[in-house]
């Protein structure tokens, strides 16, 4: 029992850890947006928000490495949030839109969900992407 604590708690570091590194050879650029942040490029706060409100936002992926990177798959902390890239491969420099929508139906209060861009890179094997949101409820 105080082994698989031990090892529940490792994986649990080691998975934070990973997940809070910043990507080497990847850049995310703020997307097109009818408010522009100046704050963390992989990060966006929608601020505050009606319950119901199906929110969107487009990140930018740009490969700043001199190899190919192909997006292996894109998953999301919440099925309440979807995400798809416009382009699966990218040469040196080039860049794609990771587009984000976020259904805030039935959430109340703050609310932060994650977007997890795999590539086949060792290096840059993952990027995520964070949204932000003050859920208030109607009436």
């Amino acid at each position: 029992m105080r082994k698989g604590l031990i090892l529940f708690l490792l994986s649990f570091f080691v998975f934070q850890y990973v997940y809070a590194q910043e990507p080497v050879g990847l850049s995310a650029e703020v997307g097109s947006s009818a408010e522009t942040q100046i704050a963390d490029p992989n990060e966006w706060d929608f601020g505050q928000v009606k319950s119901g409100a199906i929110l969107k936002h487009d990140f930018i992926l740009k490969n700043e490495t001199n190899d190919v990177i192909k997006i292996n798959k894109i998953h999301s902390s919440c099925g309440c949030t979807a995400s798809e890239a416009v382009k699966k491969s990218l040469l040196p420099g080039e860049s794609t839109v990771i587009k984000v929508t976020f259904n805030s139906k039935g959430y109340s209060g703050p609310v932060r969900q994650f977007v997890y861009v795999n590539t086949d890179n060792v290096v840059i094997s993952i990027v995520k992407f964070t949204i932000k949101a003050l859920v208030v409820k109607e009436g």
